[in-house]
């Protein structure tokens, strides 16, 4: 037997926004890695490894959110890049 509970929040208006500029961080973040990631493949055939921390010297906006939503677009990048 399975079950599931279902939760809902409601969050402050402060929270809202954190969690907008979370989810908005992370899709740049992920559209700019992939992006680095198809130009040095097509350069040099190799995959790039590439890190969150090189793109927060470039857009400091990056360090607002939190660095454990960054590490994990990483991961899953590398997870679809990997099984493309």
């Amino acid at each position: 037997m399975l079950k599931a509970y279902k939760y809902r929040i409601y969050p402050t208006n402060e929270q809202k926004e954190q969690i907008a500029k979370t989810f908005g961080c992370c899709r740049f973040l992920y559209n700019q890695m992939l992006n680095a990631k198809i130009a040095e493949y097509k350069k040099t055939g190799k995959m790039l490894r590439n890190t969150p921390a090189v793109y927060k010297k470039e857009y400091p906006f990056l360090k607002e959110v939190d660095s454990l939503a960054l590490a994990n677009v990483q991961l899953h990048l590398e997870r679809a890049y990997r099984n493309f």
